[in-house]
């Protein structure tokens, strides 16, 4: 009878879990977890979700209207105050609707986690419609045009025929000829 031949055994022990690096691509949202958590609960919010879906939370007609600051917890530990962000003329409108917001935000707690709702009165300034637009600087008015810098302009532009290009150059000679020029320096 033929032998077999014999091979050399495998280690077939089981390896040990590679571990896992912290090299390569991570998303955005897990970097900044951490700190947007630690920011949130600061002001007393324990569920970031109210920060993040307060549009979807309270409806976007209400959501324009207020903005929640802080979650405010008494010592007992139950009932805790939500402070909200209203402008000034918009305040009655949301106090008729403390009710409703009271039921909607303990809806997305799960239990009855806020006792009250306050509401801060401020100016709308930081809202949308407070914003005033920036129009850029100041614009600085011409100096009057005078008969010589007229003159002097259409004799520069008189030898060219096309229309379009000699008012432009016109244009350009009484612009740089009335200009008030800087002394200049040394």
């Amino acid at each position: 009878m033929a032998q077999k031949p014999t091979y050399a055994k495998r280690n077939t022990a089981p390896r040990p879990a590679a571990r896992k690096r912290g090299y390569g691509f991570k998303a955005m949202s897990g970097l900044i977890q951490n700190r947007v958590k630690g920011a949130g609960e600061k002001r007393g919010f324990a569920v970031m979700r109210l920060l993040t879906h307060w549009e979807d939370i309270v409806g976007p007609d209400l959501a324009r209207l207020a903005t929640p600051v802080k979650m405010g917890y008494g010592r007992e530990g139950f009932g805790a105050t939500l402070t909200i962000l209203v402008t000034g003329a918009n305040a009655p409108m949301v106090q008729m609707q403390l009710p409703q917001i009271r039921e909607r935000v303990n809806s997305c707690y799960g239990y009855a986690a806020v006792s009250r709702v306050a509401i801060t009165q401020t100016a709308p300034v930081g809202f949308l419609e407070g914003r005033t637009p920036f129009d850029g600087p100041p614009k600085k008015e011409k100096p009057p045009v005078t008969a010589e810098v007229k003159k002097a302009s259409a004799d520069l532009s008189d030898g060219v025929e096309d229309e379009g290009l000699r008012r432009a150059l016109d244009l350009l000679a009484r612009n740089v000829l009335s200009r008030k020029h800087a002394p200049e320096r040394n």
